[in-house]
């Protein structure tokens, strides 16, 4: 926790960060890849720098985690740390840069503040900083040992041994190894990072999460075209075809006990539900499944056969499904919910808002409901 003198000089400045962080960390981003440009180009993703929506996640997990130590110095925004360590993980990243990151950050703040920046200021949110980058070090490090990595060893070679269209704008790559060594195994739900060369030389990576289950000999993903990434995959990678792809995380995980769940997606959402619902069958489970899903329209739901296979095949599942052509937008308040159930929700960040709010109105406490959210963490930034 932080020291009881810097905890003061927080909450006194705390209004004054907050209030100009909108303007910190963009100049923080510009400050960052002049001096070291290969970030924007092989590892940032530059499509949510263009937009603003970067900037603008960073500052909201800054604020939250600065709110959560000066009001409830004995939390920790634990939920919120988990999916930037998973992220980071996936992306190879290590230690070294959050010196780097440190380095700008505080002269960006330093030069929207200006004289406000005194060494006392200066010093207690340099211990805030340190303390967050810790405990993500910490858990960064703990997901690389887990998986039996060196830190930032997170990435293979991968093979496309299949491609099948999924729906109109969604296509599914099966992928092997290209050495030949088994693919490894992954909790239901995690995602995988996936890194292309586009055609002016730079670097770009996504995350895509793994629609089928584990222990199979091929790994599957789902894309959807959106973006300059994802497009490239449509137009280019064909089966045959290679890329580099990192180990798996994220920590949208389903729970082995027995309890009921609760699957609720929408749109592209649905792969991590896939992957989930292959698992449950593969296993003979007869947990109690709700499966919702929200989309367009029949046409444009990506696993719509699969997912009504899966859940058919599952003896204590029911499948509800909302399309915006016909049946509106998914509304949870009249499904009949055990009183125990464990919620995941993946898909736009409208869709799981909603879905959020619906349940907990309905008394699902807040620690069973988890959610998945693919680009930058904007819930954060929003509440």
């Amino acid at each position: 926790m932080l020291s009881p003198q810097s905890t003061e000089t927080v909450r006194a400045t705390l209004p004054a960060v907050g209030g100009a962080i909108g303007e910190i960390t963009p100049l923080f981003y510009a400050k960052l890849f002049a001096a070291h440009p290969e970030l924007e180009r092989d590892l940032f993703n530059r499509g949510n720098q263009a937009a603003g929506d970067q900037p603008q996640a960073l500052a909201g997990s800054i604020a939250a985690y600065a709110t959560m130590l000066v009001e409830h110095p004995d939390v920790r925004p634990g939920a919120m740390l988990a999916r930037i360590a998973n992220k980071h993980a996936s992306l190879g990243v290590t230690e070294a840069q959050y010196q780097v990151v440190h380095t700008h950050l505080f002269a960006a703040i330093v030069e929207v503040l200006g004289a406000a920046v005194t060494p006392e200021v200066a010093s207690a949110w340099d211990e805030l900083y340190w303390l967050m980058a810790n405990e993500l070090i910490a858990l960064e490090a703990k997901l690389y040992q887990e998986a039996g990595l060196e830190p930032g060893d997170v990435w293979a070679s991968m093979t496309v041994t299949g491609r099948q269209q999924q729906s109109p704008d969604a296509v599914s790559f099966t992928l092997r190894r290209t050495d030949g060594a088994p693919v490894g195994s992954f909790r239901p739900g995690q995602y995988v990072s996936v890194a292309v060369h586009l055609p002016d030389g730079a670097r770009q990576i996504r995350q895509y999460s793994l629609s089928a289950a584990p222990g199979r000999d091929e790994w599957r993903i789902t894309v959807k075209r959106d973006g300059e990434v994802s497009s490239w995959l449509h137009a280019e990678l064909a089966e045959g075809g290679t890329v580099q792809v990192s180990h798996p995380f994220g920590d949208l995980t389903l729970d082995e006990a027995a309890g009921p769940l609760l699957l609720a997606s929408a749109g592209i959402g649905c792969t991590p539900m896939i992957g989930m619902l292959d698992h449950l069958v593969r296993t003979g489970s007869d947990r109690r499944v709700l499966a919702v899903h929200g989309d367009r329209s029949a046409a444009d739901h990506a696993h719509g056969e699969e997912l009504a296979a899966l859940t058919g095949q599952l003896p204590g599942a029911t499948l509800h499904r909302w399309y915006e052509d016909g049946e509106g937008l998914v509304d949870l308040t009249g499904l009949e919910l055990p009183a125990d159930v464990r919620a995941y929700l993946c898909g736009p960040l409208p869709f799981m808002r909603a879905a959020r709010a619906q349940l907990l109105d309905r008394g699902v406490p807040a620690t069973a409901i988890h959610y998945e959210v693919f680009g930058p963490d904007l819930w954060l930034a929003g509440r």
